[in-house]
């Protein structure tokens, strides 16, 4: 038992670490139709990513989603933010959900739905680098037909090698964690 212990108390650092890299699916970039920003970035980190990927020639758009809020859309407010860093607006193009989607598995059924009619079937899916590993999941099981590249963007709110040293990083994990266990379960 002692030993166990032991052990457990040496490998701490390793344990975490892999735990909190086990909810980041980060794919190597790759030509695709589109990429699909999603909503729920407060940090600026995925429609930045989605817009490099784009300058760098992989996708010839990006698609941003968001919800609607009290000051309305949050897909214009991010791309808002993306051309004051820069960016010309012709890179974007909005996907407004309407307000009964709120989940991440309602989300990856309407945009799929939309990606469909739009006759796009390969994207490169940008998310935080803690939701990536859970969206990418449900995109391709609500999604059989789309080809889903995910794209892991560094989020400052996550960081997988040092997660459990600051409270936003456990808040964090245990969020995308319990989210993710819901998802495998499909509750």
């Amino acid at each position: 038992m002692f030993l166990l212990l032991a052990a457990v108390v040496l490998l701490r650092g390793p344990i975490l670490s892999g735990l909190g890299n086990a909810l980041v699916e980060d794919d190597a970039p790759r030509q695709a139709q589109a990429a699909v920003v999603l909503g729920g970035d407060s940090n600026g980190v995925r429609i930045l990513k989605a817009a490099q990927l784009t300058q760098a020639g992989y996708v010839p758009y990006v698609l941003v989603d968001g919800p609607k809020s009290l000051l309305g859309y949050e897909s214009d407010t991010t791309i808002l933010y993306a051309e004051k860093r820069g960016y010309a607006a012709t890179l974007f193009r909005p996907i407004l959900l309407p307000p009964n989607i709120n989940s991440t598995r309602d989300e990856a059924r309407y945009v799929g739905n939309y990606l469909k009619q739009q006759g796009i079937s390969k994207i490169l899916l940008v998310t935080s680098n803690y939701h990536a590993h859970r969206a990418a999941y449900l995109f391709r099981k609500i999604n059989p037909s789309l080809d889903v590249v995910s794209i892991a963007a560094s989020d400052p709110d996550f960081i997988p090698d040092a997660w459990w040293t600051y409270r936003d990083g456990r808040k964090t994990f245990l969020m995308e964690w319990l989210k993710t266990i819901a998802a495998y379960l499909g509750i």
